[in-house]
């Protein structure tokens, strides 16, 4: 009898509330191991707090979070985070090979210069993303896409098996997102794990393995075409999506 992989993200009975207001509520997920999962839901459904709460960056209320079957504070250096745009400062005064050298840090310290065997690796990040060309310009001189590529480059120098991604197609044009998409393909191809908040349904439809659709508590979870029925579509989303239409927005988002 085979056993059942280790998931690369589990929350068990999370809850998260911001002022006594409930933003998740006794949440159980699990993402399984080598897959690009997607984590979608209407405004407001706790997408970004999930990823947040999971990786200790916001206090939850109740719950336990495992990476890889251990609680995140022993499996911090198995997991990589690409957060929101909006929650980067563009006018601070660094490098996009310095951005990129921060995934690092783990294994270098953050007094210490990145030595060659490190640079050679930053080198193979950028140039994996395309940014090569880009290495000395101010992060805030790049376009979105450029951004967000220069923040997936930080992530794969992380080497973590896990890489949790918050809206990265966010502010970039067609070409920049299935570039993207074709990475994470890449990604997931070599044994990583991937999981992103995203809001269009129809691209986690052609693209992912796996969604979660949240609204607060868990609507489904599974394989694409087993959670993202027009029925808990519906159920997630509510009026905004009416029934002579919902199989049509049930992949459109």
């Amino acid at each position: 009898m085979s056993e059942t992989p280790t998931p690369a993200l589990e929350l068990r009975r999370v809850t998260v509330s911001y002022a006594a207001h409930p933003v998740l509520w006794d949440v159980d997920a699990s993402f399984p191991a080598g897959a690009m999962s997607a984590i979608v839901g209407p405004n407001g459904a706790g997408k970004s707090t999930l990823l947040k709460a999971a990786l200790g960056l916001i206090a939850s209320d109740g719950g336990q979070t495992l990476i890889e079957g251990r609680p995140v504070r022993a499996a911090r250096d198995r997991v990589a985070y690409v957060p929101q745009r909006d929650a980067i400062d563009w006018d601070f005064p660094i490098t996009v090979r310095e951005v990129v050298e921060m995934g690092r840090y783990a294994t270098t310290g953050w007094l210490r210069r990145v030595g060659r065997s490190q640079a050679e690796l930053v080198d193979a990040c950028l140039q994996r993303v395309g940014m090569t060309s880009y290495a000395g310009r101010q992060i805030g001189e790049l376009s979105g896409g450029q951004r967000q590529r220069v923040f997936i480059a930080r992530a794969l120098a992380q080497q973590a098996p896990v890489m949790l991604l918050d809206e990265p197609f966010a502010g970039v044009d067609a070409r920049t997102e299935a570039s993207i998409l074709e990475l994470m393909r890449e990604l997931r191809d070599d044994g990583r794990s991937i999981i992103v908040v995203h809001h269009d349904l129809a691209t986690v439809r052609s693209a992912f393995d796996w969604a979660l659709l949240l609204n607060v508590r868990v609507v489904a979870a599974g394989p694409v075409a087993e959670a993202l029925t027009p029925a808990n579509v519906r159920r997630a989303y509510g009026a905004a999506v009416r029934s002579e239409d919902e199989t049509q927005a049930s992949w459109a988002g």
